[in-house]
């Protein structure tokens, strides 16, 4: 029975820490965490984490998701 708790637990970290956004991301933005209202433009998304995480192990999208992790941060405007 120990042995089936230590497989279940080690399968639930991996499921969940198996995100390539969210792994390699970096530091997730509050621009990635909010919605954009009515009217502003949507936030893009990762291409290569998108496509890694279907490659690797699909229901990880849904952490990426989840956390913001799979949009873009924000890119700085230059004032002049």
């Amino acid at each position: 029975m120990k042995k089936v708790i230590k497989t279940s637990a080690v399968f639930a970290l991996t499921v969940s820490m198996s995100s390539c956004a969210t792994l390699f991301g970096g530091r997730v933005t509050d621009y990635q965490k909010t919605r954009p209202a009515a009217g502003e433009p949507q936030r893009e998304i990762r291409v290569g984490a998108l496509v890694a995480d279907v490659l690797l192990f699909w229901p990880s999208l849904a952490v990426d998701f989840a956390t913001g992790a799979i949009y873009k941060p924000q890119q700085k405007t230059a004032t002049k």
